[in-house]
């Protein structure tokens, strides 16, 4: 039986999210309650299968895989919202300002962005890692300092069409300060608009992190993180693929969920009527 157009995106919404919280509850209880140190090394139980005490086997030095899976989650998909909401912080501000304040603010602004614009994310955040050097934290600096423009151009195209609107022409003739008006008028319209954008955005992250942590730019030995497990395992696919399957299946599932929610957010806010799909990207 097919399911109506609304119901179905109900559906996919309500699934993403509760798969997304039961992932976060997972890395949650990892933390606080599973017995093994995902750092310490066992030389003498390396590359078991599956059993009692280590439900998906041990890796090449002999940590419990299943701990540092759900320890690896917290590094990738922390990261990856600990991005997204730094990238929000900068990017909203400086479209609001750059919109309503529009004259050599609003230059400036469009200069900087069309400079980090010229070259596709992932190049410009592989050298801005590269220039950092090696680290989470770094990486994380290197995909905020890419990330934040989406932003800034979609609220201040947002807000270059609403400061138009008889609505902030009235406030603006009320004597309401320009916070004011940018706070309690402009930032209502542009919400729908960002989260949209920013649940399309969170999968790319969490590839984007897991990528860089597999070339060496993101976490390092002995943290555990996805994209870091993929690297630790590549010498051992023929002998023990597991190692390697775990964490992929890890990144998809999350990114899959990540793209349902934002699918379902894009129908809800109904984002193409509003005009706004070409900043997504």
């Amino acid at each position: 039986m097919q399911l109506p157009k609304g119901k179905k995106h109900n559906w996919q919404g309500a699934a993403a999210v509760l798969t997304l919280a039961a992932v976060l509850a997972g890395t949650l209880y990892a933390f606080f309650y599973l017995r093994h140190d995902p750092t310490l090394t066992n030389m003498s139980g390396r590359l078991q299968g599956m059993s009692l005490k280590h439900p998906l086997g041990t890796d090449h030095l002999g940590r419990d895989v299943l701990t540092r899976l759900f320890l690896g989650g917290q590094q990738t998909i922390g990261s990856s919202f600990l991005a997204l909401l730094a990238a929000l912080a900068i990017g909203i501000p400086s479209g609001l300002i750059a919109g309503f304040k529009r004259g050599w603010v609003d230059r400036v602004f469009m200069r900087i962005a069309d400079g980090f614009l010229a070259f596709p994310d992932t190049i410009v955040a592989i050298v801005l890692s590269g220039l950092l050097g090696p680290g989470i934290g770094n990486l994380v600096l290197a995909i905020v300092m890419v990330k934040w423009v989406s932003y800034a151009r979609l609220v201040r195209s947002t807000v270059l069409s609403e400061s138009q609107k008889e609505y902030v022409l009235i406030a603006r003739i009320n004597g309401l300060s320009a916070r004011k008006i940018m706070c309690k008028h402009l930032f209502p319209h542009i919400a729908g608009n960002v989260l949209v954008l920013a649940s399309l955005d969170l999968g790319k992250i969490i590839l984007l992190i897991s990528s860089l942590s597999y070339i060496g730019l993101g976490a390092q030995p002995p943290t555990p993180e996805w994209g870091a497990m993929l690297n630790d395992a590549r010498p051992y696919f023929q002998s023990m693929p597991a190692l390697m399957i775990y964490p992929g299946l890890a990144i998809v599932l999350v990114v899959l969920l990540a793209n349902m929610l934002g699918d379902y957010l894009y129908d809800r806010f109904d984002v193409k009527r509003r005009g706004s799909h070409d900043f997504i990207r």
